[in-house]
C-alpha cells in the first residue's frame, strides 16, 4: 500500500514539474506533500496545489471550453445511445457500461485524451461475469431502496449517467435520485454547469462536494450533501478520484470507473482502461 501512495505521491508532483520549473513554486508544492496527513488524498492535494500555482501565477486556465466540446459530442450521440440502450437485452445492464466508458474522458489522469479512442469502446461494451455478479447486487438493492445518490466524474461522462439515471427510474419507481457534482471548476470534472448542460437536473437534484476538488470529500462536504450522502441508501461512486477520497472510509458504496493511470492497473492488475465495478460493504 505504502509504495503504491508513494508513486502516486511522485506522479503528482512530477505533472506540477511538468507545469513550472520556477523553484519558489515547486518548493511550496514540495512543503504541502511533505506536511500531508495521512488521510490526505491526492484529489485534496491538487486542489492545495492550484491554490499555490494562483499564487505564484495567476488564474488556471479554465476547461470550460473543452467540457462543453465532450459535453456536446455525447448530447450529439444521446438519441442513437439511448436507442441501442431501450433495443438492447438488458437495458440497465447496457446503459451502466456506457455510463462507465464515458469515465475515459478524464484530462487530470490522463495526458491525452483521444476522441476516437473513446469512441471506439462503445463497440466493446460488454459486461463481465465479475462486473455481472456486482450489478446484480446493486439491482437488488436499488429496487428496495428509496434515495439514490450518485457521485458523478467527469464532463461527457455524465450525459451518460443521465442515460443510466433515466433506466433506473424506469425500473425503480420510486427511486429518488441525486447527483453530486464538483462545487468548482477541477480539471474537467462535471460541475452544476455541466449538469444542466446535459439536461441532468431535469430528472434528479443537483448538488455539490462544496469545492473544486476532483473528488468527494466527506468531512469537506456543505451540510445538505452530507446529508444526502447520509439518507442514501444506495451509492454509486464514478471516477479514480472519488474512489481515491472514500474507499477504506467505512462506508458501503458501489465504485464504477475505468483504471487510466499505473497506480490503478497495478492496483487492480489489469491492463489500461479496463472497467471496474466493485462494493465495498
Amino acid at each position: 500500500m505504502m509504495n503504491r501512495i508513494k508513486s502516486c505521491i511522485e506522479c503528482i508532483y512530477d505533472k506540477q514539474k511538468q507545469i513550472s520549473s520556477d523553484e519558489e513554486y515547486l518548493k511550496e508544492i514540495k512543503k504541502i506533500i511533505d506536511s500531508r496527513d495521512e488521510n490526505d488524498k491526492p484529489p485534496y492535494l491538487v486542489y492545495l496545489f492550484n491554490q499555490v500555482y494562483e499564487k505564484h501565477f495567476g488564474k488556471r486556465p479554465s476547461f470550460k471550453e473543452i467540457k462543453k466540446q465532450y459535453n456536446n459530442l455525447v448530447l450529439s450521440m444521446e438519441c442513437d445511445l439511448k436507442e441501442k440502450i431501450n433495443s438492447s437485452n438488458n437495458p440497465v445492464s447496457t446503459a451502466f457500461m456506457y455510463a462507465r466508458i464515458g469515465n475515459y474522458i478524464d484530462f487530470g489522469a490522463m495526458n491525452n485524451v483521444d476522441k476516437d479512442a473513446f469512441l471506439s469502446l462503445f463497440d466493446k461494451a460488454e459486461i463481465s461475469k465479475k462486473d455481472k455478479g456486482t450489478l446484480d447486487s446493486f439491482i437488488k438493492q436499488c429496487s428496495s431502496a428509496k434515495n439514490f445518490l450518485l457521485l458523478a466524474d467527469n464532463c461527457g461522462e455524465i450525459v451518460l449517467d443521465k442515460l443510466f439515471i433515466e433506466q433506473l427510474k424506469n425500473h425503480f419507481k420510486n427511486l429518488n435520485v441525486t447527483v453530486m457534482v464538483r462545487g468548482g471548476e477541477a480539471s474537467n470534472d462535471a460541475t452544476v454547469e455541466d449538469a444542466e448542460q446535459a439536461g441532468l437536473d431535469k430528472i434528479a437534484d443537483i448538488i455539490t462536494n462544496g469545492y473544486p476538488i476532483a473528488g468527494t470529500i466527506y468531512n469537506l462536504l456543505p451540510s445538505i450533501s452530507r446529508k444526502a450522502f447520509d439518507d442514501a441508501d444506495v451509492i454509486l461512486s464514478k471516477g479514480q478520484g472519488n474512489y481515491e477520497c472514500l474507499y477504506g472510509q467505512g462506508f458501503h458504496i458501489f465504485y464504477s470507473f475505468l483504471c487510466k493511470c499505473d497506480h490503478f492497473t497495478n492496483q487492480f492488475k489489469v491492463p489500461k482502461f479496463t472497467g471496474i465495478f466493485t462494493e465495498e460493504k
